[in-house]
């Protein structure tokens, strides 16, 4: 029952309104934020919802260690236990530690066709069928458009959801609905657009493309104590 209640409980699903996935099936999603502002917890809490709801998460780091990554998803899941009084967090684990597989790249040695490899061979071998993808340091620079396109045929190949972190600069221009020139090149790739924007204290969780957010929907907060969406009145 915990479970069902923290899914049910979860403020990121109101991004995807009725539908239990902020993504469609082979779609892209991004979390857009300047450096230390809270990407990869976010992304760590979009994670924590597919394996909470049973579904396969591949997490591939370019910036941190497998042991590091492990240390984000155990500090937001007891973050998360603590903000909804769960007490089963053995339990917890049990639940969802067959979901997940992580895999750290260095930046340079991380390609679409490596990543195809290494699906291919999880998959065959039966030892990994990812559902969601999320692909946290990769940079986003002229040269990702093409690598971009490529894994976008595979996601919809294989029917996986795959989200970003994207990096963006003070000094960037914003473009077309709020984007900045980090994302611009390679927009119409992506279904969802999702960017953390610091308000003095506080971080601002902002739907830039995609999702289903009510106009007037009170903006998703990030809690900078804890790096948890503040949690929401549900009617």
């Amino acid at each position: 029952m915990f479970k069902k209640e923290l899914i049910f409980r979860n403020p990121l699903r109101i991004i995807g309104g009725e539908s239990e996935d902020i993504l469609p099936e082979g779609g892209f999603g991004a979390v857009v934020a300047r450096a230390g502002v809270g990407k990869t917890p976010l992304l760590v809490q979009i994670a924590l919802d597919s394996l909470l709801r049973t579904k396969n998460v591949l997490h591939i780091s370019l910036d941190d260690p497998v042991k590091k990554i492990c240390l984000w998803y155990d500090e937001v899941l007891r973050n998360i236990a603590h903000q909804y009084n769960v007490m089963q967090m053995d339990q917890l684990w049990e639940a969802i530690l067959p979901h997940r597989f992580i895999m750290s790249f260095r930046v340079e040695a991380f390609s679409v066709p490596k990543l195809e490899e290494r699906l291919t061979e999880l998959t065959d071998q039966d030892i990994f069928l990812p559902q969601i993808i999320v692909i946290d340091g990769l940079p986003f620079d002229e040269a990702v458009k093409k690598p971009l396109s490529d894994l976008k045929v595979i996601a919809k190949d294989r029917s996986m959801r795959v989200w970003f972190t994207i990096r963006t600069h003070r000094h960037e221009k914003i473009g077309p609905h709020g984007m900045t020139g980090t994302l611009l090149h390679v927009a119409d790739l992506f279904d969802v657009v999702i960017q953390l924007h610091p308000v003095k204290k506080d971080v601002h969780i902002k739907v830039l493309k995609g999702g289903l957010l009510a106009s007037d929907q009170p903006p998703l907060v990030l809690d900078t104590s804890t790096m948890l969406i503040k949690d929401i009145v549900r009617l």
